[in-house]
């Protein structure tokens, strides 16, 4: 069984096949005159735009920590998610609805449509070969399950946004062309050019309902959330096991990237320590939890009572 592609395997794979749908749509659009058709070549260009931007932030977030960027550069790949999803709504989106609007109010006859449906087969086969392979991709952070609640559920968890993001951008791409093609089909068969212009305004607003919901997912991301459950749980496990914990506080995290996050955590440790024993058995606890999770590129270990921890929650969330 092959390996599931990693999130920038998927990019490499959407921004070639997006290239060629780009290339084959522009010709068309200029030979056809279709509107719905000019709105899909600049929602090919924009994707591949998109992954161009996707690989730039990954380079950049994979830079190591400095003077300046003491926790790394991490959060540039949340920076540049959300400029992306601004592009497919402002690009993508605006000139899709602008083009239908002007194609309604001053319509023109698609001539050859023919061109059109050849070229939106050629976009459904490139198109579904990265679609695949990014849904591959996201399977797998989620144990293979296909179920739609799964996806949702996928999505929302998900700390990576190149992974959701070509999924995303691929099936509003396989939606556009369906509609595309419903768009030609009805202004030939029934002799109304407007309907081109309505098809691209409805891939317009494609477009913007998809980059609404990345925007915010990425905003969230951007800001900081916290890491998985899952992990919070590993830590507190790995943490409980040392015999000189008396109890696991509580911890906080922060998904600075998808594979860098930070920890702090709050212990209470056996009161008979001296001050050389506890440095020790601390640590002790950072090298089995980096031994675990190569993702904690920063922990911070703190001796507090419970309720010294309790009192600076309260305070830090007015629990």
């Amino acid at each position: 069984m092959l390996d599931a592609p990693t999130s920038k395997q998927a990019v490499y794979a959407a921004l070639i096949g997006n290239l060629l749908v780009a290339a084959t749509k522009a010709l068309a659009a200029v030979w056809t005159g279709s509107s719905a058709m000019t709105s899909e070549a600049i929602h090919s260009f924009v994707d591949s735009g998109n992954e161009i931007l996707l690989l730039y932030g990954q380079h950049r977030a994979g830079r190591r920590a400095d003077a300046e960027h003491p926790l790394g550069h991490g959060r540039e790949l949340y920076f540049w998610s959300f400029i992306v999803a601004l592009l497919i709504f402002a690009i993508g989106a605006g000139v899709s609805i602008y083009q239908g609007i002007a194609h309604i109010r001053a319509p023109q006859p698609i001539e050859n449509p023919w061109v059109n449906y050849i070229v939106l087969a050629l976009a459904t086969l490139f198109e579904g070969g990265s679609w695949t392979i990014s849904v591959r991709q996201f399977r797998s952070t989620n144990r293979g399950r296909l179920g739609l609640y799964d996806f949702y559920e996928a999505f929302r968890k998900s700390k990576d946004p190149p992974s959701f993001m070509v999924l995303f951008e691929d099936s509003a791409a396989l939606v556009g062309i369906l509609i595309a093609a419903a768009g030609t089909f009805a202004a030939t068969h029934w002799d109304m050019p407007r309907l081109d212009g309505v098809a691209s305004v409805l891939i317009g607003c494609v477009l913007a309902g998809v980059a609404m919901v990345l925007a915010r997912e990425s905003k969230s991301l951007l800001v900081g959330e916290a890491a998985s459950s899952e992990l919070t749980k590993s830590i507190v496990d790995i943490a409980g096991k040392n015999p000189a914990v008396l109890r696991v506080n509580g911890l906080l995290t922060a998904q600075l990237a998808p594979d860098q996050i930070l920890v702090a955590l709050s212990l209470e440790f056996s009161d008979d320590l001296r001050v050389p024993e506890l440095e020790e058995r601390v640590i002790e606890i950072e090298r089995s939890i980096h031994a675990q999770h190569k993702e904690v590129v920063a922990l911070f270990v703190k001796p507090q009572t419970p309720k010294t921890f309790s009192e600076a929650r309260r305070n830090r969330f007015g629990e």
